[in-house]
């Protein structure tokens, strides 16, 4: 009994202090699951590229993305243009990322994103990535910071990471105070006459919500169940929010037991930038196309669709990213070649999935956590599951409040 006080304790504080984050995290995370659909809508002329009737244009072709990339560095000369897609969704606009040159003013942003029309190269518009301005276009890039770190960039992203490992922790506080009390606990708090059910038809109620009972029973009733109906899913919240925002204590629990591959951080850097790579845009792709071919070939997977192109002038190395039968994500391929970008020799290969365990569990609860597989039905589940963090988190006050004025009103009438 002591041990179960104890377990409920911690549940109750560690879900107070969580709370708030959570309440803004199951929010923003049920819009979240529908970013891409959403931020179109929010903002149809910057995103959305509206296709030519058949009698204006027989066949519409997408400009060679290489000079898609001098259109926007031509329309953006003092910056660089370090990010190249190499598709887009149909009637979506290419999304390019720009950065500050050296020297820039110091009150310039950081990145741009860039919308492009594919089959003209005309710039539709950009906005500012990592701050909240005014405006339709803002709202979700907006939404998403909010579900990131509360929109205070780095020290709300650490803050909701220690929340996460708290919430981790939660979890199993959470679903150990949902199982039935051992007998002879049972028995010292009410001996029994008749013989016990089960253990499971115990613990049976404890997963419904009595609709018909008191206001108390029934906000009690929809926390438990709620947290059990959904447990799978808010662990898989919690501990890739861990991923995210707390990458060394994700780390420090994972890494003892599984394998991970060495990533393109892992590259170092050079001791000085290189700005301007040593081959071109237009070869970089040849180069990436042809050595993920090969791990392709080495390694028994196939590539079906290629999407971006980085080059990260720090290391003088270009990241040709595709899409291959190894990914979770259905949206974004994270199949990875990394290469000199002076040499064109191979650095580093990175695999979602099969290639080490501690990768592939990382790329499921990644994929998972974003919505980023199995279509519509489970972007809605997704939502589902946001809008239950946020029950979880308000249904939690309201039975603390209740047992608090509880307490108040007994410790009054021991002392009148």
């Amino acid at each position: 009994m002591r041990l179960r006080a104890a377990i409920n304790w911690l549940h109750r504080w560690i879900g107070l202090v969580a709370a708030g984050f959570l309440l803004v995290a199951g929010l923003s995370g049920a819009l979240l699951a529908w970013y891409e659909e959403l931020d179109a809508w929010f903002a149809p002329g910057l995103l959305t590229v509206p296709r030519a009737s058949s009698q204006q244009v027989p066949q519409q072709v997408p400009l060679d993305p290489v000079v898609l990339r001098e259109r926007v560095q031509a329309a953006y000369p003092d910056r660089w243009v370090n990010h190249l897609p190499l598709s887009q969704p149909p009637g979506r606009a290419a999304v390019f990322y720009v950065v500050p040159r050296p020297g820039a003013a110091a009150d310039a942003p950081a990145m741009l994103q860039v919308q492009v029309n594919p089959f003209t190269g005309d710039v539709l518009g950009d906005r500012v990535t990592g701050e909240a301005r005014w405006g339709a276009k803002h709202v979700m890039p907006f939404v998403y910071r909010l579900h990131h770190s509360l929109a205070l960039g780095l020290f709300g992203t650490v803050t909701f990471g220690f929340v996460s490992v708290l919430w981790t922790i939660d979890c199993f506080l959470g679903f150990w105070l949902t199982l039935p009390a051992r007998a002879r606990e049972a028995r010292a708090s009410a001996p029994a006459v008749a013989p016990r059910p089960s253990w499971w038809r115990r613990w049976w109620p404890a997963w419904w919500v009595r609709w018909s009972a008191g206001g108390h029973k029934r906000v009690l009733d929809l926390h438990r169940a709620g947290g059990l109906w959904l447990w799978a899913m808010l662990f898989v919240f919690a501990w890739s929010s861990v991923a995210f925002n707390l990458t060394p204590a994700y780390d420090a629990v994972m890494r003892p037991w599984l394998s991970f591959q060495p990533t393109a951080r892992a590259v170092p850097a050079r001791a000085a930038p290189q700005p301007t790579p040593g081959m071109d845009w237009a070869r970089a792709i040849r180069t990436g196309r042809e050595l993920m071919a090969q791990q392709a070939r080495a390694n028994g997977f196939q590539v079906e669709r290629e999407d971006l192109l980085f080059y990260d002038a720090r290391k003088a190395l270009f990241s040709y990213y595709v899409r291959s039968s190894r990914d979770v994500r259905e949206r974004v391929g994270r199949t990875l070649v990394a290469f000199d970008a002076n040499t064109g020799e191979l650095r580093t290969v990175w695999l979602p999935t099969g290639a080490a365990s501690g990768d592939t569990v990382t790329s499921w609860i990644g994929g998972l956590h974003m919505a980023a597989l199995w279509g519509w039905p489970f972007q809605a589940f997704v939502t589902l599951a946001g809008l239950g963090v946020a029950l979880l988190s308000v249904t939690g006050v309201l039975i603390w409040k209740k047992k608090a004025d509880a307490r108040r009103a007994a410790r009054r009438l021991r002392g009148s």
